[in-house]
């Protein structure tokens, strides 16, 4: 049912995403948290029938794994709630002085987003840690859009969560290519090497942004 995405395939995927990237990060804090929101309630509303796909594909128990998208969808409205407080954005200012010698200029930095981010699905965890999993949610809250590498292990439980954040990102108006999945092995030639793509892992976390003057 899913092959392997294309060298080709890719390449459109990584330029949507970067085309998304310089819209998607201009956009309010807020924009991003009912995005978010807008995943979670997707997810839920996605019922029993993501329930027992997830249950066939990965023979993970019933119990587990409503226990794993109920933590799922929890990091969306966490993170998304954290992406409108607005504190992690570590904003500074330092106004100048013009009495010292020499002059003091005002500085302002803050962090911001430094492109799109790739999420490699994790095979024991369909929900936490694959489409739309905490490193999903930690990119998004940033301003970054988010290629998956969906996990052959769960391949028909990822799309059903991609569709899910599709929708939500249709109905919150999100610009195209702020959340792709492709299948099978990342062949691009540019592939790990794209200057705009940053790789998901726990460090890749504190990556997404970097500390720019303003």
């Amino acid at each position: 049912m899913f092959k392997d995405s294309s060298a080709e395939e890719i390449e459109k995927i990584m330029q949507e995403s970067w085309d998304a990237f310089h819209e998607y990060r201009k956009l309010p804090l807020k924009a991003r948290a009912e995005f978010m929101r807008a995943i979670a309630t997707e997810l839920e509303n996605a019922g029993d029938a993501l329930i027992q796909t997830a249950m066939r594909e990965t023979n993970l128990p019933e119990a587990r794994l409503r226990g794993e998208r109920a933590r799922t969808i929890f990091q969306l409205q966490s993170y998304g709630q954290a992406c409108e407080e607005g504190s992690w954005l570590e904003a500074r200012i330092d106004t100048a002085v013009p009495s010292k010698t020499p002059p003091k200029p005002d500085i302002r930095k803050m962090l911001v987003p430094m492109g799109p981010v790739v999420v490699f699905g994790a095979s024991n965890f369909p929900f936490a840690y694959s489409t739309a999993g905490g490193d999903t949610a930690c990119a998004l809250a940033a301003g970054c859009p988010v290629i998956v590498k969906a996990h052959p292990a769960h391949a028909e439980t990822s799309e059903i969560v991609a569709q899910a954040i599709l929708m939500a990102a249709e109905k919150c108006k999100m610009p195209k290519g702020v959340c792709a999945c492709s299948w099978g092995r990342l062949r691009s030639r540019k592939g790990a090497g794209y200057s705009s793509l940053y790789k998901s892992s726990w460090i890749y976390r504190f990556l997404s942004w970097r500390e720019a003057i303003i």
